[in-house]
């Protein structure tokens, strides 16, 4: 199916993190809509599951802003430019819980909100830690949370722990969580 034609694009707002265009289409059909968007801006995300060597995940309870509340998630942040994902990944838990690892591994690219967002998250599955702590930049550091892998079920039923990434994220993970925790 071929894609629709962009007649025409504007755009209505812009932030520092957000840019919202209006795309005037014409689908294959003749049909012509407009719709509203928010288009990829900066650099690449990341969201990191990571697992230290006692069968623990490093989860993290901070900020959310969208909700005004605090929540538990996984470490994740932006990639510097130039900076690969693994490496972002790595630098990420550095800031965020003041761990590095030896073994970091792309999963999958997630999309969020693809009706409406060009923005993505990239899952990485970080092993093999060891203590290494950079300056972040949040401005509280985040509360490091660890959390047994023999109990992901009660982690999934957690009612601070909603974010839909960090749910796929760690479902994405969880085969290869539990063969390490057998």
């Amino acid at each position: 199916m071929p894609l629709p034609i962009i007649r025409k694009t504007q755009t209505l707002a812009q932030s520092r993190f957000f840019k919202i265009e209006e795309l005037h289409l014409t689908f294959s059909n003749g049909v012509e809509r407009v719709y509203e968007r928010l288009p990829a801006v900066g650099e690449q995300g990341v969201i990191v599951v990571a697992v230290n060597a006692n069968d623990e995940l490093l989860l993290i309870r901070e900020y959310a802003a969208g909700f005004h509340e605090f929540q538990l998630t996984l470490p994740k942040g932006a990639a510097e430019p130039g900076e690969s994902l693994e490496a972002a990944a790595n630098r990420e838990l550095a800031e965020e819980v003041g761990f590095g690892a030896n073994d970091t591994r792309f999963v999958k690219r997630l999309s969020i909100a693809p009706g409406h967002m060009g923005f993505t998250i990239n899952v990485v599955m970080a092993k093999d830690l060891y203590i290494h702590k950079l300056p972040g930049d949040e401005p509280e550091p985040p509360e490091l949370v660890l959390w047994p892998l023999a109990k992901i079920d009660e982690l999934l039923e957690h009612e601070e722990f909603f974010e839909a990434r960090a749910i796929a994220a760690l479902t994405l993970c969880l085969p290869q969580l539990l063969r390490r925790s057998v």
